[in-house]
């Protein structure tokens, strides 16, 4: 490993195989990249779930080290990415939770917001690590709890196609893992009930000039952002780091916190009607046909044109 030192950019994969989540260790940078790759439709489904999770749960335990080749390293920055091309992550599992709520199985909801917390919560406290920046690398869209998991970072870099947003009052319920807690830390309580209440996903360059993304790549260059910000921000890490503590204790978001909102949200959830479900369905499919075809820019526009079709008829 130690002839691997110098080399930036030559990564050693580690982990399970066959994991929805695959993650590498580039040794010159001390960092862990960590990659999104799910089946069928890019969301946060159980197996991803619990795939990162297996993996935050061994990290957080070792507060911020990794074993490779027997061999013990500290981790400096923890880079979030995702293996599908133009999509970062595209939130909960929206087929699971319409299934769910028409069997009005609660006890199953509930264990799935509270298994999206056990991977945000960690993250939003750096993995419990005093030394490690976390950092999103947002290539693509991100919305509903694609974008809470990259605002559990302590950096967003996002390349300048990329979307992100809170479509969830399109289906009268609200993002409820973590968005309300992690972005009113970043721009303040009014600016995150606006954003969250519009169900507006925007172009990551208005999310830049409002503070919320911290560095905008050109297309293609969002790894290339990364490394640079690492790079740049290498002689002051330990003071950087800890200012981003000094923001947690001064802006905490505490796991109660996190679970209080998540009860919110399972009781909103089971108030919801036959329109909204409707609604949530369209999503899901204009989802599967972002994912098949590539062409569709906007997943809310593309569901309440199903919506109105479906009326006029």
């Amino acid at each position: 490993m130690s002839n691997l030192r110098d080399a930036i950019g030559l990564r050693v994969r580690y982990g399970k195989d066959n994991t929805q989540y695959e993650t590498e260790f580039e040794p010159a940078t001390n960092s862990i990249w960590g990659y999104f790759n799910p089946t069928a439709t890019a969301c946060f489904n159980f197996g991803l779930l619990k795939d990162m999770r297996a993996h935050d749960e061994r990290l957080a335990a070792n507060r911020g080290r990794i074993e490779i080749e027997d061999a013990t390293h500290d981790v400096n920055y923890y880079v979030t990415g995702s293996r599908i091309p133009r999509v970062f992550n595209l939130g909960g599992d929206l087929a699971l939770f319409v299934l769910l709520i028409k069997a009005r199985d609660r006890e199953a909801l509930s264990h799935y917001a509270k298994l999206c917390i056990d991977i945000i919560h960690p993250r939003s406290q750096n993995f419990f690590s005093p030394t490690l920046t976390n950092i999103a690398l947002v290539q693509g869209d991100a919305l509903g709890g694609g974008f809470e998991c990259a605002l559990a970072s302590d950096i967003i870099v996002a390349e300048q196609s990329a979307q992100l947003g809170f479509p969830e009052i399109l289906f009268n319920l609200f993002p409820g893992m973590g968005a309300y807690s992690l972005l009113a830390r970043r721009i303040g309580m009014r600016a995150t009930e606006d954003l969250i209440l519009s169900g507006r996903v925007l172009p990551a360059a208005q999310l830049h000039e409002m503070g919320v993304i911290d560095v905008l790549a050109k297309d293609g260059e969002g790894e290339t952002a990364v490394r640079e910000w690492i790079a740049k921000n290498a002689k002051r890490r330990n003071g950087m780091q800890a200012a981003f503590c000094a923001r947690r204790c001064v802006h905490p978001v505490t796991r109660d916190e996190l679970d209080a909102i998540t009860d919110v949200w399972v009781d909103a959830a089971f108030r919801l009607g036959d329109r909204d479900l409707k609604m949530m369905s369209r999503i899901v499919r204009a989802q599967m046909r972002r994912m098949e075809q590539g062409n569709i820019s906007d997943i809310g526009a593309e569901a309440l044109a199903e919506e109105r079709a479906a009326v006029a008829v």
